[in-house]
């Protein structure tokens, strides 16, 4: 039985489904939402933003927020019983996702997300964790 289980979601309608997905099959799981927060660079679209911003963690924060709103919305429309833990990270996606799996027994990712930009510069998040983690992906579409 699967008791700890990592969902990473951005503002897609697939990690949505990964959610719903995680806790439609993992229903006594405790379920942690992490948001990845990418550190501002030329490359990262919405991330520019933060470089402008005063305080770099309360941006981050901000930018996290309507995303674990989204998570707990998700969570009451299923049954609202589920143990969801919401966490976010400055930094680059994969590397945030890979570091964080070790502590959970899989991970449950929606297969794509983000914008056209993210795919060219970041390329597929969800193919290189499949390819990285030390425990089972789940990838939903």
């Amino acid at each position: 039985m699967v008791s700890r289980v990592l969902v990473p979601m951005d503002d897609s309608e697939m990690s949505e489904h990964a959610l719903e997905y995680a806790l439609e099959v993992y229903p006594d799981a405790e379920i942690t939402v992490l948001t990845v927060v990418g550190e501002p660079s030329s490359m990262w679209g919405k991330a520019t933003g933060l470089a402008l911003a005063d305080n770099l963690e309360e941006a981050a924060e901000e930018a996290a927020r309507s995303i674990f709103e989204r998570a707990r919305e998700i969570v009451s429309d299923a049954d609202g019983d589920a143990d969801l833990e919401t966490v976010y990270e400055l930094g680059h996606p994969v590397r945030a996702i890979i570091n964080r799996a070790d502590d959970y027994e899989t991970v449950v990712i929606g297969s794509h997300g983000g914008t056209i930009a993210d795919n060219l510069y970041v390329g597929n998040v969800a193919k290189k964790v499949v390819h990285q983690s030390p425990v089972p992906v789940v990838v939903v579409r």
